[in-house]
């Protein structure tokens, strides 16, 4: 079976073996925003066994009209609070945001492979 994803419209290919060694480079490093839908917060509280406004209240930040998962510091790198250094994964990878499903393909990284080839190992060429 392929562990190589192509998808239409994007100049790269991805390995999914390279998650297995990068050390969550997608989930850790800048701050950033990682969004969430009503729907992907139902789903993660569920998940969580909280009621949503507890979910809400310990793991979501709004920003503008949107809801956000909240970061960590951890050696000076901002990570999701969901990332899991000790296994070199996700702890809500059953119900991670479409956000997180849908990485490296974001339109953002069509003209700017060299930069997502920075962050993600498992980035093929063509």
């Amino acid at each position: 079976m392929s562990t190589i994803i192509k998808k239409e419209g994007y100049p790269y290919a991805f390995n999914t073996n390279a998650c297995s060694t990068c050390e969550g480079r997608c989930c850790t490093g800048e701050s950033g925003y990682i969004y969430v839908s009503k729907n992907e917060i139902f789903k993660i509280a569920e998940l969580l066994d909280l009621s949503v406004n507890d979910f809400a209240v310990e793991y979501l930040f709004k920003k503008d009209y949107k809801y956000s998962i909240k970061e960590r510091v951890y050696n000076g790198s901002h990570e999701c609070v969901f990332y899991d250094r000790d296994t070199n994964g996700c702890k809500i990878y059953k119900e991670r945001p479409s956000q997180c499903m849908t990485f490296p393909f974001w339109d953002y990284y069509k003209t700017r492979v060299d930069e997502l080839k920075e962050e993600c190992p498992g980035i093929i060429d063509g």
